[in-house]
């Protein structure tokens, strides 16, 4: 088991004293205070000058930004720990010792944030606790009477900071005892995240094992090695997760070696190493190597885990599994469950289902390629799936979305460009904005970079400009847009229905998204963030057929005053390009004309819907739950144009007339409609507005180039 500081924003249990800064694990985030920043500054920021890049060479000079984020990202990755370091901790922790089970807190997790909550790991079958080494976990051996172990840290911890969340991490077996810890305590705050369960143990394959082990001859060890495998699920994905990073060839080589290094340097099998490291047979003899990669694994899990002892822990699966399926209705906390589809000791996928059914406070999210042991593999951060989850990470009793939001890690910046680069390439966007005394730029200098500022304009079909535009705005001008979302990112009404499940919605809460509220934009605003309102809703980015570029903006002008308010600037925009890149081809009413279509869509509106504008009469307050059909068009390019900022500072009292307010609304609706008509009209003359032609300039000029575009 493990208290952790997770990215440093929780605290160790028993670990009072600032840690060592000296720490070369991940970044330290930034303390976040009440009042939060958008703008990342710091080691986290990727704004690079573009005078200083056109000295480093050609590549640098096409796009520093990019260049920038895949530095820092590398800084980033290149610190997490190997195998290397699990086997020789496993070592350590592995000796004779009659002693109570006991937390353990490394220093060198680095400085935790003031108030942070507090996190305990509680570790799966191999019961060492390292299963999250790659985000500094501390430690803690199983014995028996766990859970009132850990129930009266908990309880502890709970007397002294009653309004401070406690978080418990169970993996497997470890999950089971968070689920009885939490179904004893239900008026205690606090929070599960779960990896791939043991309470699906009676399915298990590892059933039979217990026998087996009971009667299992001492020289047979290499069959109990060849069982153990099972716990190491697709060690090729493992080992390729750790060097793969997109990164020149001779660092995979180099990566991989030391990861099969640290899996057989105890078993002296230096021969297979060799050739690792000639670059020409690497991938002639890469499926033997995994092969003994499993081997390696197998067997240094059946020196850590000897037969008596994996069998007193199988042994402990089965009552364990039991009492928590026991207890599960008296479970009241939110809690997140991982499941993974590749799992060979347990049905995980199936049971993260179950469960998510069960709880009456939980997320299901899947991992479709992943083995047992899913926090061991790289692509996996826990930081990012508890800041991602709805409103999972939080100070108090209460998640707030403004004070309680931990800003996206490096890491996290480079998942979000790197999951919508080729869309990038194919939009290859046009950004264009406007200084204060009125002249119109290519980029972005226009863009205000205190804040707050209110970005107000098109909601284009299916949110497609959002990627585009956040992307740029991070790369080029180190700004965090904060997009106010539709609600039903956050919540639904019923947990099953035909809607995406929320965890695929995960990288956007991440990114800053919170539900669209006064109230959320009133702490946005307060908080000088930089934040992102479409007026037109689901309405505008689910429009019908011939309805591009049109408004579709309610009468009351509330985001006037609130803006007025805090002396917020305000950004008017227009974005074009998504006639040419799809076309609505079957609408709302097309589906409403077909009876199955329509039952279906009243049935989704009404079970699972969440009415944003439900105060609204007529068309802008009837938000029917459905997806336009679009044809797909040949890639077309994207277009951008904020008009020049609308200073609200020292307009409070004269905005708060309804009328003045009324007048400066439809001046900022007029306005992005005019950056419509603008870009409509200019981009007839750009000689790149077609893919094929854009392709050609990046194929000759690097596809990080950018492309050129009309005259301004």
């Amino acid at each position: 088991m493990s208290a952790v500081t997770g990215g440093c924003f929780f605290m160790a249990v028993h670990c009072r004293v600032m840690p060592s800064s000296s720490s070369t694990s991940k970044p330290k985030l930034k303390p976040i205070s009440r009042t939060t920043t958008t703008n990342l500054n710091g080691n986290r920021g990727f704004k690079k000058k573009r005078e200083e890049v056109e000295t480093e060479g050609i590549r640098e000079k096409q796009n520093p930004y990019v260049l920038e984020l895949e530095k820092k990202e590398m800084e980033f990755t290149s610190s997490m720990k190997s195998f290397h370091y699990y086997f020789e901790q496993c070592k350590n922790f592995f000796k004779q010792d009659s002693g109570p089970p006991r937390w353990f807190s490394p220093l060198e997790c680095g400085s935790r944030l003031d108030n942070s909550p507090l996190l305990l790991f509680l570790p799966g079958i191999d019961g060492v606790g390292l299963g999250l080494f790659q985000v500094h976990l501390h430690l803690l051996q199983y014995d028996s009477g766990l859970v009132k172990f850990v129930e009266r840290t908990v309880r502890a911890e709970n007397y002294h900071s009653p309004k401070r969340p406690i978080y418990l991490v169970g993996e497997s077996l470890g999950a089971c005892l968070a689920l009885a810890v939490a179904a004893r305590n239900p008026d205690i705050n606090l929070s599960l995240l779960l990896s791939n369960p043991a309470t699906s143990f009676e399915k298990s394959p590892l059933q039979p094992l217990v026998s087996f082990l009971e009667i299992i001859p001492i020289e047979h060890q290499l069959s109990l090695s060849y069982m153990l495998s099972l716990m190491t699920g697709d060690s090729l994905k493992i080992v390729m997760d750790n060097a793969v990073k997109g990164i020149p060839v001779q660092q995979i080589i180099g990566g991989l070696s030391k990861d099969v290094i640290a899996m057989s340097s105890h078993l002296n099998c230096y021969v297979y190493l060799t050739l690792l490291l000639d670059t020409f047979l690497v991938w002639n003899v890469l499926p033997v190597l995994i092969m003994k990669i499993d081997g390696f694994v197998s067997q240094d899990l059946a020196a850590l885990l000897p037969r008596e002892t994996l069998l007193w822990k199988l042994q402990m699966l089965k009552p364990a599994s039991e009492f928590a399926n026991s207890r599960l209705h008296a479970v009241k906390a939110q809690t997140v469950v991982l499941s993974s589809g590749k799992d060979q000791l347990l049905p995980s996928e199936e049971e993260g289902q179950r469960l998510f059914r069960a709880l009456p406070k939980c997320e299901n999210i899947k991992f479709n390629d992943s083995g047992h042991f899913l926090l061991l593999e790289n692509g996996i951060d826990l930081a990012t799936i508890i800041k991602g989850s709805v409103a999972f990470y939080r100070l108090g009793i209460h998640h707030d979305y403004v004070s309680d939001y931990v800003p996206p890690t490096p890491s996290e910046l480079k998942k979000l460009y790197e999951s919508n680069r080729l869309f990038l390439i194919a939009t290859s966007a046009v950004m264009l904005s406007t200084l204060e005394g009125g002249k119109v730029v290519k980029g972005l200098a226009g863009i205000p970079s205190d804040g707050p500022v209110l970005f107000v304009g098109y909601h284009m079909l299916m949110g497609y400009e959002l990627a585009p535009m956040v992307s740029q705005l991070l790369l080029e001008r180190n700004i965090l847009l904060r997009g106010l979302a539709h609600p039903l990112l956050f919540m639904r009404k019923k947990k099953e229905g035909t809607l995406p499940p929320l965890s695929d919605f995960d990288l956007m809460r991440v990114m800053g998204a919170v539900p669209v509220s006064g109230t959320n934009l009133f702490k946005l605003l307060s908080s000088k963030a930089h934040v992102l309102l479409y007026p037109g809703g689901a309405r505008e980015a689910a429009h019908g057929k011939g309805e591009q570029y049109k408004l579709f903006w309610p009468e009351h002008p509330e985001f006037v005053r609130t803006a007025a308010r805090f002396g917020a600037k305000i950004v008017p925009f227009g974005v074009v390009g998504e006639d040419d890149f799809g076309e609505v081809v079957f609408d709302l009413d097309d589906q409403m004309k077909i009876p199955f279509l329509r039952d279906e869509i009243r049935r989704s509106t009404e079970e699972e819907g969440i009415r944003v504008r439900a105060q609204i009469n007529g068309e802008l307050g009837n938000e029917n739950i459905h997806y336009p059909w679009i044809l797909p068009k040949f890639p077309g390019r994207f277009y951008y144009y904020f008009g020049k900022p609308i200073e609200t500072e020292g307009r409070e009292q004269e905005l708060r007339d309804k009328d003045k307010a009324q007048k400066l609304y439809l001046e900022i609706k007029s306005e992005v409609e005019k950056c419509l008509a603008f870009l409509k009209e200019k981009r007839e003359s750009d000689p790149y507005r077609n893919i094929v032609t854009r392709l050609t300039y990046q194929a000759m000029h690097g596809f990080n180039s950018e492309v050129p575009t009309f005259e301004i």
